[in-house]
């Protein structure tokens, strides 16, 4: 009955912080009345709670850790790119369950998940029916608002439909005590694609390309936004096995115009940049959760709570729980070939970089011949590896469950713990880094897989997009060895693509393997896979190449049906029976 509870109380109002740095400032000022909220008075507060609920944090439920907006736990370790990690298998077992797939309807971490995306979208409808209703003279940015709340509220649904596939549908315009009637499966997955995609592009007509205020939504968001939910709607998929049936080429034209619409951005001439506070909001930024530290709001301040349990752990300067830990799958797949290029067959390969315990505070390394992409020390943290600019030791024991999860930590979403951007106790690791929705690296590589997928001369267009991805990883300063700076830390080649043997075939397989290189760990990685229809087999090659170092994946099977994950019994519940549950999993 949660949902319920909180689509009554329209989850709105109480936890009242901005999109910015700026609006990061103000402190809550608690709940509205009646009175206040149907007053042009509440625009700016309902509008900015509407922006916080992209950190994870709503009234109703305090722990964003478990359902997180960055989706380490339902993209990346339901897929073949982490383990859980933590203090052993059942430390949070309801993601265990993810990763092994176990899950069922009663799993609370899906069931918060659920909750949340519609609490937000509350949020986003009870701002949409103050801003409607307005006086567009007293409120010059009316418009603007309306557009702004509309993506929000697209976002949150997309979440939903990737997520759960079969979901309702509910509207600013929509009473409250209706919500309970509304069926989960009024729309298919396709058509709640296009009504997102649709909103996402009206949205545009009314933003401005830069807004005055860092963080506030603005066309360029909307219109890339729109590209992404388009390339996802162009593989048609068959509703009840979820295979992909047919790969719309008109959509992926349109995916293509969109993203060329897009502009004022480029990649950032470091990929480590990334991870740097100085560059939060910089050239590669297009839509990003704003974070903030030291703020006034308790704590380290609103700091990115959805990574809460994820600093390395062990004997490292984090002192993190140390969830959230690079499989070892994805270490093996940032090999390369004597051109530099991925090696596709990866798995047929002895495991790189196999790591021999010495005692519980030192390991070395074998098997690190081969050469590999200089984004696996990028992006995990490697005992023996220097770890960032920390100084004091290299990655070394930093895994609090070795014997269950190995010894290889992430890299990615962490200040460099000596750095005085990083918060100093609990929350362990925290920083103001923001969390990037979508960067610029994400829209060229949209771009080549909408021009691959429609075959013909933009071949060769994608072939370039791709590089261009590859180039600034190949410029990149490389994590050199802790002992000796003026070496490299591991045997670094990459390569570009060449124009010989750039078939459909070869091409799509490329893109592919980038965007799980360049994208490791950001929470992108199981919604690929359902995309383009490999999920199943993609994920029983993964369990059959890592049961042998992660002994719990004996026995994982991928059912047919798990693309999404079930419909809670919680909120079938709170539909009084209406709601139809996911193929693949037994009827409510």
């Amino acid at each position: 009955m949660k949902l319920y509870n909180i689509l009554l109380s329209l989850g709105c109002a109480a936890m009242l912080v901005g999109c910015s740095d700026d609006f990061l400032e103000n402190k809550p000022q608690g709940s509205l009345s009646d009175g206040v909220m149907n007053s042009t008075e509440a625009i700016d507060l309902l509008v900015n709670s509407a922006y916080a609920g992209l950190t994870g944090f709503t009234n109703e439920q305090g722990d964003p850790w478990v359902r997180p907006t960055s989706n380490w736990s339902f993209g990346e370790v339901r897929a073949d790119n982490a383990y859980k990690g933590g203090g052993g298998e059942g430390d949070l077992w309801d993601v265990h369950a993810m990763e092994t797939f176990q899950v069922q309807s009663n799993n609370g971490n899906i069931d918060g998940k659920w909750f949340n995306l519609y609490s937000l979208i509350s949020r986003c409808n009870a701002a949409l029916r103050v801003l409607n209703a307005a006086d567009a003279e007293a409120v010059p940015v009316k418009e603007s608002r309306i557009a702004e709340m509309k993506v929000l509220r697209s976002h949150f649904y997309f979440e939903l439909v990737r997520l759960f596939n079969k979901v309702p549908y509910m509207d600013e315009n929509l009473p409250t005590n209706e919500y309970v009637n509304v069926p989960n499966d009024e729309f298919s997955r396709d058509e709640h694609l296009q009504r997102i995609a649709d909103e996402l592009l009206e949205a545009a007509e009314s933003l401005p390309e830069r807004q005055t205020e860092v963080g506030r939504i603005n066309r360029n968001i909307a219109l890339a936004y729109a590209a992404k939910v388009k390339l996802y709607q162009a593989y048609e998929q068959d509703p009840q096995t979820h295979a992909v049936i047919n790969i719309n080429k008109t959509l992926l034209n349109e995916v293509v115009t969109l993203i060329d619409k897009v502009n004022g951005y480029s990649l950032l001439p470091d990929f480590q940049g990334l991870d740097l506070v100085a560059n939060e909001n910089g050239s590669e930024s297009v839509f990003a959760i704003q974070y903030s530290m030291n703020d006034g709001s308790g704590d380290a301040g609103r700091v990115n709570w959805s990574n809460l349990l994820n600093s390395p752990g062990g004997n490292s300067p984090y002192h993190g729980d140390g969830f959230f830990l690079p499989s070892q799958d994805l270490i093996n797949a940032y090999q390369t070939d004597a051109n530099g290029l991925p090696v596709f067959d990866y798995q047929s390969r002895p495991d790189y970089a196999v790591v021999t315990f010495i005692d519980d505070e030192h390991q070395t390394l074998s098997n690190t011949e081969p050469t590999v992409d200089p984004r696996l020390d990028f992006v995990v943290g490697r005992p023996t590896i220097t770890y960032k600019t920390y100084p004091n030791t290299p990655c070394q024991s930093w895994v609090r469950d070795r014997g269950v999860y190995g010894h290889n930590c992430a890299k990615r979403f962490w200040v460099s713990p000596e750095s005085p951007d990083m918060y100093q106790g609990w929350p362990w690791g925290a920083s103001q880094l923001n969390w990037q929705i979508i960067r610029y690296a994400d829209l060229l590589l949209y771009k080549a897989e909408a021009l691959i997928e429609i075959g013909g001369d933009g071949l060769e267009q994608a072939r370039t997009l791709i590089n261009q991805v590859r180039k600034r990883a190949m410029d990149s300063e490389y994590v050199k060895d802790f002992n000796d700076p003026t070496k490299d830390a591991a045997n670094y080649k990459i390569g570009l693509y060449l124009a010989s043997g750039w078939t459909q075939e070869y091409a799509r397989q490329a893109l592919r393997t980038e965007m799980r290189l360049e994208k490791a760990l950001e929470g992108e990685r199981f919604f690929d896979l359902v995309r383009w229809g490999i999920a199943k087999d993609v994920m029983t090659a993964y369990f059959n190449a890592e049961k042998d170092n992660r002994i719990y994946y004996d026995g994982a099977v991928f059912d047919a049906g798990e693309e999404y994950y079930p419909i809670p019994v919680a909120q079938y519940n709170f539909s009084l029976g209406r709601y139809t549950q996911n193929p693949g999993y037994p009827a409510f």
